[in-house]
Parts: structure tokens; sequence; C-alpha cells
């Protein structure tokens, strides 16, 4: 088991052909067009799981987004959106749930989530 609790390390999800695969270092040039530095700082630790899915969205495009959760993974970052990912204590988790009793379509809703991100090979 990881420090984090986790049986296995998270995998980075594969970016598409319609997302180029950019260095950490190299991106440093256009650090001003990336999401994260457009968007208000506090959408990417929100408590609300609307802002964090907004959040999410932000980097579907972004030309750093692998290097971005790997850093974030090596880093042992407890919270937030990285890459494109939720973490949350430390693990890439789906979606972030609202506080309360969740409903039984958030339940299955869930359940299809995590059947596909397992038959895709991504935690």
């Amino acid at each position: 088991m990881s420090p984090a609790g986790l049986a296995a390390a998270p995998t980075i999800p594969e970016t598409g052909p319609e997302t180029p695969d950019i260095d950490l270092f190299d991106a440093l040039t256009v650090v001003d067009d990336l999401p994260c530095r457009r968007a208000e700082e506090d959408l990417w630790f929100s408590d609300l799981p609307a802002d964090l899915e907004r959040a999410k969205a932000l980097c579907g495009d972004c030309p750093v987004r692998r290097a971005c959760l790997s850093g974030a993974l090596e880093r042992r970052e407890y919270c937030g959106v990285w890459g494109g990912e939720i973490l949350d204590r430390g693990a890439v988790i789906a979606r972030k749930r609202p506080r309360g009793r969740p409903s039984k379509a958030d339940l299955a809703r869930d359940a299809e989530i995590a059947a596909a991100r397992a038959a895709a090979g991504v935690a």
C-alpha cells in the first residue's frame, strides 16, 4: 500500500491526439495562457462539486495536463484539481459529492462512471 492508503499508485489518464503532450518546463513560456492562470484561483480548490467540475472542464485542452497531474501525484498533493482530475486525500476520484446523503441517481451515475473507467483501464 502507498503512503496515501491506496492499493496501487494512481495512473495518469492518456491524452488524445487533440491534446499535445508538452513538458511542464516548456510550458513556462506560455504560463499566462494556461487555464489555471486565467480562472479564479479558488476554483481549483473549491468545496463545491460544480466548481470542481468546471475546473476539470477548463483543464480539458491544457497542453500541460499530463505533466500537471504527474507532478501533483509525485508531490502527493492532498486535494484540488490537477491535470483535469480531482484529488481528494491524495487519491484521484471521479467526482466530489455534495454534503449529505447521495441520491439514488447519483449512486447509479457513480457506478456507471466507475465501470467505464475500469473498462478503459483508468484508475
